[in-house]
């Protein structure tokens, strides 16, 4: 499974995510797309979405708590680790 939540998408890449997910709300994107084409679809974000789009992906992974976070640009929240486990935090420095 994939999750994507953005702040803004360009047009072009909106319409090209269309093909693999749905979009219940706005710039949130939901697909279970396979491990192998997820990484793709991982890739075309990073290379054709600029830093404002502001992206957080949530990827299925193996390991607990079996999904990974990865952001690009300015995503509102704060992508932090504590041993080991990823969480957002609020700006404002609240969990």
């Amino acid at each position: 499974m994939l999750v994507v939540i953005a702040n803004d998408i360009p047009p072009a890449v909106r319409g090209r995510m269309k093909l693999w997910f749905v979009e219940p709300r706005p710039n949130v994107f939901v697909s279970g797309v396979q491990d192998s084409v997820a990484d793709d679809v991982v890739t075309y974000l990073y290379n054709y979405c600029p830093a404002g789009s502001g992206l957080m992906v949530f990827r299925k992974a193996k390991h607990t708590p079996g999904y990974k976070i990865l952001g690009l640009g300015d995503t509102k929240r704060n992508l932090i680790e504590i041993d080991g486990l990823q969480l957002v935090q609020e700006k404002d420095g609240v969990l």
